[in-house]
């Protein structure tokens, strides 16, 4: 009877308990903080978190109160969490050798295991949140409910799946094997079609399993295992095809374009985003604008590229490709600059190595020619803007609490980005200073 009646207690009282119970509160000093990017940065500041949200930002150092754990940055730069609108955690990453030497005996557990450490290092490196643009979808959708969940520290991820490309395009898993391994690995494929048809299926298919953004190859690329170079791939049908079927969907759409014909041809079609455009003439500049659609510039994957098939790490046809892509992209992204065509910050990193992403912003600044504030807001404002996320981006009551600091302005000299020496993740301190 006793026993009973405790039971019944607890029942009853377990849930009032959950509801009453006060959510934990971080207090931040800092000491210079850029909450807009874009603005000028205040000076010391007060941050009070609570439950993972920004719900006040005050002048001055204000007293941590009622229990409230007090994080000291009073000699650091606050700003937003960064995000890389362009990455690939999966896999070994920034080791092409390796890579293709272990690739007959890596299971697709390794890749998980190895996309562990990729998020933590991007994490620790400052990027709070990515959008992750090509892995196994079943193994990356895993890896985004892991962070999600807190099971595996990360930044939040927002992913593809796989990309969708034609048969023999860019994305072709099939593509430069020998044929022993080529009708294994066919059998297997769920990313390709040909006709505007078997693109709704096939757009479909990664939104089945969990994709969050779909990607499409629009042209070929530079470390595909083909002879192929970097024209157009899909037909105009087949684009609209995907991109309807998406947008129709909930989902937007980012397409990998290096020619100017399959840039432009993807913006007709209507995409979201542009990635890498290392050829842009005129006409796909102008479309860039006319559509609002965002260039995600990737400037340091063509410089990694370039060097490992110069070194002998990539495939023979990866090396014309990449000499090209390398020698075109600078004044292609300049022109664009210039032209007012919007700007998302993106790596491309797993090309280049992980936790190094922040290297991206002396590129933009040192051969764009954007400004070190110009170049944050593209990781911060801009890019939460193209994820279609308004609470990141900046540091403003009812924001997620994604903040990392630096010593000193990143604003005089934005290689300060390149070592974070704190970061916060949804409310939750994830690298303290010092550590």
């Amino acid at each position: 009877m006793l026993k009973s009646a405790i039971a019944a207690l607890l029942l009853t009282a377990g849930p009032a308990i959950a509801q009453t119970a006060p959510a934990p509160v971080t207090v931040i000093h800092a000491g210079a903080l850029l909450d807009q990017p874009g603005k000028p940065p205040r000076g010391p500041s007060t941050i009070i978190v609570r439950d993972g949200k920004v719900v006040e930002v005050r002048d001055g150092f204000a007293a941590a109160e009622g229990g409230a754990t007090l994080v000291d940055l009073k000699d650091r730069f606050v700003l937003p969490g960064l995000i890389d609108m362009h990455v690939h955690l999966l896999g070994i990453g920034g080791d092409p050798m390796r890579a293709r030497l272990t690739a007959l005996n890596t299971e697709p557990a390794d890749d998980m295991m190895y996309g562990a450490g990729n998020a933590r290092a991007t994490l620790m490196a400052g990027f709070t949140t990515v959008r992750e643009l090509g892995s196994d979808p079943r193994g990356i959708r895993a890896l985004r409910d892991a962070v999600e969940r807190g099971d595996v520290d990360g930044p939040t991820i927002v992913n593809a799946g796989t990309a969708i490309s034609v048969t023999g395009g860019h994305g072709d898993p099939v593509n430069g094997l020998a044929e022993p391994y080529a009708h294994a690995v066919a059998a297997t494929v769920e990313n390709t079609c040909d006709g505007p048809d078997d693109c709704r299926r096939a757009t479909r298919r990664q939104i089945g399993l969990g994709a969050q953004v779909v990607k499409i190859t629009a042209t070929g690329g530079v470390l595909s295992n083909v002879s192929g170079g970097l024209g157009r791939a899909f037909t105009a049908d087949e684009m609209r095809a995907i991109v309807d079927t998406a947008h129709g969907l909930g989902r937007k759409v980012a397409a990998h374009a290096h020619a100017a014909d399959g840039v432009a041809g993807a913006l007709e079609a209507g995409v979201d985003s542009i990635e890498h455009g290392s050829f842009l003439d005129d006409r796909a500049i102008a479309l860039l604008k006319k559509s609002g659609a965002y260039l995600v510039p990737t400037e340091i994957a063509p410089v990694a590229a370039l060097a490992q098939a110069r070194s002998g790490a990539l495939p023979p046809a990866t090396i014309p490709k990449a000499e090209a892509a390398a020698a075109a992209m600078v004044d292609s992204h300049r022109r664009a600059y210039r032209a007012g065509v919007k700007f998302a910050f993106g790596t491309d990193t797993g090309v280049s190595k992980h936790g190094r992403n922040a290297e991206e912003f002396a590129l933009l600044v040192n051969q764009i020619g954007m400004t070190p504030a110009v170049a944050i807001r593209t990781a911060t404002v801009d890019a939460a803007d193209l994820l279609g996320r308004a609470d990141l981006g900046a540091i403003r009551p009812g924001m997620t609490a994604d903040i990392i600091a630096v010593q000193g302005s990143p604003l005089e000299d934005v290689t300060r980005l390149e070592r974070v020496s704190f970061v916060m993740h949804r409310g939750r301190v994830a690298k303290a200073v010092g550590r």
